[in-house]
């Protein structure tokens, strides 16, 4: 059994590279899978995107409510004035 694995491990890497070529690798850009692997990418930077818009504004969201709270407990016109 072990001797199989290594033998089609062999066979695996000297095998032709155009066969384990994915589209975007072997330079059919007009593939569907080339299609399908750029729709990915758009996908998953628009996730990236998504997530750190929602995290800055957040961050914006409590920098601003605790400017509001500072600003309503400082009073306008102090009594020792």
């Amino acid at each position: 059994m072990k001797s199989l694995r290594k033998i089609l491990i062999v066979a695996g890497a000297f095998s032709p590279s155009s066969v384990f070529a994915c589209a975007a690798c072997f330079g059919r850009s007009d593939s569907p899978l080339a299609g399908a692997l750029n729709w990915g990418i758009f996908t998953l930077l628009g996730v990236v995107v998504t997530v750190l818009t929602c995290i800055a504004v957040f961050f914006i969201h409590v920098v601003r409510r605790e400017e509001a709270a500072n600003d309503d407990t400082t009073p306008k016109n102090p009594p020792d004035a």
